[in-house]
């Protein structure tokens, strides 16, 4: 996630550990089963099965997001006037209800709708608040394709209550240039597609944004071939809504090439290229993390620079805020490391609530504090470092309770990042380098493109090692107060 002020400044005081379109009905496959929610999919909706998910209400924001639909794949054509500052979407969504109802109910902000239809149908609907209403009967488990035309310009939504440093609003945000660029974590997709914005219910998607001549189009996903000025992307591969992105402007690009001859791409303003340097630190980081965590688990990769005061683990596509380049090299450094280390600990392996965000979070910093443990080792001791993350354990948990007890109205508080890393570095004591490493690749391999829980995770943890964790992790999730240390198993 985007990174707050607390941790940049800080960043020395933390704990370390020791050591497409489918096919025509014509040719459609048979219909699919997955094996996430053992759904047979029918016809041209089988192409889509990679995109099942089981969704859930959110404990946390339960205003956003619905158990009601899950999204299989969404077809996104957008295209943005900078000089209207406006926005025109023709979205397609495929869909699966999981259960009868009599409409269809999306997250979405009040865009003008030009078109509606239900299966090639036209259908009424209306935008009240942040939600679609479209009235149309649907059976659970049988799919149907919306297709929803839309302009308006874009307007962002609040973030939740929060103390953090770096809060802004939520979603599509047009620059001073008249440029566009979004973060959207816990939600704000909305603001630009409509879309069942929750991180239990992932999506394919295939994105095309034509930009204004001499602009270019940045989006999540893999880049496909440029058709004029119009930038197409595709993930094959699931994405939760809060990590899409979009990005319009007078962008430069460069390329680079990653571990396994992964394509890195790598967007900037001309008044950035100071950066282009620290960006492109990002195969080292890569190399680093396929290291320590397992292969890359995506097909390509790619930094953008914005005017945000934060950063962003956006599926295959990092969104960096020029805050961190004006910071310097070491902030940018271990800031997009953190990003990197999401796609592992987040993108890869997404939670099912945003009650479990320490899931992401404890994953990405802790992997970061490894990081800059080798890459600096002269910053601070290891001793120096243990004492201090857990000095700021015991303040953190004061002032914001213990990181498995999230209070809503304080999302990405800083405990959810340092305390579960102190879990983390808990394991990896009791392990050592081997098993712990081991524990962490299975982690993402195991559960590759899946929705995880806190339950799921301490079950994975006790089977995947042979030892009962539940209470280690238990109390470093609950305790009001920093748990003691514990060494290593015996033997």
């Amino acid at each position: 996630m985007h990174i707050r002020t607390t941790i940049a400044v800080a960043s020395l005081l933390a704990l370390l550990s020791g050591c497409t379109d489918g096919p025509t009905a014509a040719e459609a496959p048979a219909p699919t089963a997955s094996a996430t929610t053992g759904t047979a999919l029918p016809g041209q909706y089988a192409a889509y099965a990679a995109g099942l998910s089981k969704p859930v209400v959110d404990s946390q924001y339960p205003q956003h997001g619905s158990d009601a639909l899950d999204v299989l794949h969404y077809g996104l054509e957008l295209a943005w006037s900078p000089t209207e500052r406006v926005l025109t979407g023709t979205a397609t969504l495929h869909m699966r209800p999981t259960r009868d109802a009599a409409s269809i109910v999306l997250d979405f902000k009040p865009y003008t709708i030009k078109s509606l239809t239900i299966d090639g149908q036209p259908a009424t609907g209306s935008v009240n608040g942040e939600k679609l209403t479209v009235q149309a009967p649907v059976k659970a488990d049988v799919p149907v394709t919306l297709v929803v035309g839309y302009r308006g310009k874009p307007s962002t939504t609040p973030w939740p209550t929060t103390t953090r440093g770096d809060n802004h609003p939520l979603g599509l945000t047009v620059d001073s240039d008249g440029g566009l660029w979004t973060m959207q974590e816990p939600f704000g997709a909305f603001t630009w597609y409509p879309v069942n914005d929750h991180p239990s219910d992932e999506a394919l998607y295939d994105i095309a944004v034509t930009a204004p001549s001499g602009w270019s189009a940045i989006a999540s996903g893999t880049p496909q071939e440029q058709q004029g000025n119009t930038f197409r992307y595709r993930s094959t591969v699931p994405v939760a809504s809060y990590l899409t992105t979009l990005a319009v402007g007078r962008y430069k690009k460069a390329t680079a090439t990653g571990p396994h001859d992964l394509p890195v791409t790598y967007w900037y303003h001309a008044d950035e290229a100071s950066y282009l340097p620290m960006m492109k630190k990002s195969v080292r980081q890569l190399e680093w993390l396929e290291k320590h965590f397992g292969p890359y688990p995506f097909a390509s990769a790619g930094v953008v620079m914005v005017e945000s005061p934060s950063a962003m683990e956006t599926q295959q596509m990092v969104t960096m805020g020029e805050r961190f380049g004006q910071m310097g090299a070491r902030s940018f450094d271990g800031t997009l490391l953190h990003e990197w280390a999401h796609h592992w600990f987040g993108d890869a392996v997404t939670p099912a609530d945003w009650r479990d965000f320490w899931l992401n979070e404890g994953w990405a910093l802790y992997a970061q504090r490894l990081y800059e443990m080798e890459v600096y080792p002269n910053e601070m001791t290891r001793t120096e470092r243990i004492a201090q993350g857990r000095e700021y354990d015991g303040i953190y948990r004061k002032q914001y309770g213990p990181p498995g007890r999230p209070n809503a109205a304080e999302f990405g508080n800083t405990c959810m990042y340092t305390c579960a890393a102190g879990m983390l570095r808990q394991l990896h004591q009791a392990l050592g380098d081997e098993r712990f490493f081991a524990l962490a690749r299975g982690w993402v391999q195991d559960n590759l493109h899946t929705q995880q829980s806190r339950a799921s995770f301490t079950a994975y943890v006790n089977a995947k090692t042979g030892h009962d964790f539940t209470a280690l992790i238990d109390e470093w999730l609950d305790s009001p107060t920093t748990p003691a240390e514990t060494g290593p198993l015996p033997g």
